[in-house]
């Protein structure tokens, strides 16, 4: 192996580990979804839930989405790079982008949506569901 192909080689592997998660994010999470709306000076706050059922395929995130495991969008545009997780889900309002952190067995992070001159985000945090 001639010094380039070496470099290069190492280079890749070097990489790799940044394109992956730690573990196979594959299964099914649900937790929290802390919502606040933001519209003119008006600002409301409501719980619910969230519900995500993913596949991972190396460094691509497939599944659904949503707020429960009867009501899901496809998730779209999903990558993992280390640690972070991003996504959008297109529900039949919003398009909500999705930016998650794999931390301690917890994905947590926020959504992002606006829809009509009004604004979103919600803090977000999933747990693997046991099977």
């Amino acid at each position: 192996m001639d010094r380039r192909m070496f470099l290069f080689a190492g280079g890749v592997l070097f990489l790799a580990p940044s394109l992956m998660a730690a573990e196979d994010l594959t299964g099914k999470w649900s937790g929290s979804f802390v919502i606040t709306f933001t519209s003119d000076s008006n600002v409301e706050t409501k719980d619910s839930t969230a519900f995500m059922d993913i596949k991972q395929k190396e460094a691509e995130i497939t599944g659904t989405a949503g707020e429960n495991p009867d009501r899901q969008w496809a998730i779209q545009k999903g990558k993992v790079e280390g640690n972070k997780v991003t996504f959008e889900v297109q529900t039949e309002g919003p398009l909500i982008k999705f930016e998650l952190t794999l931390v301690d067995g917890h994905l947590k992070g926020e959504a992002r949506a606006e829809h009509e001159g009004k604004s979103a985000k919600a803090a977000v945090d999933l747990q693997r569901q046991k099977e």
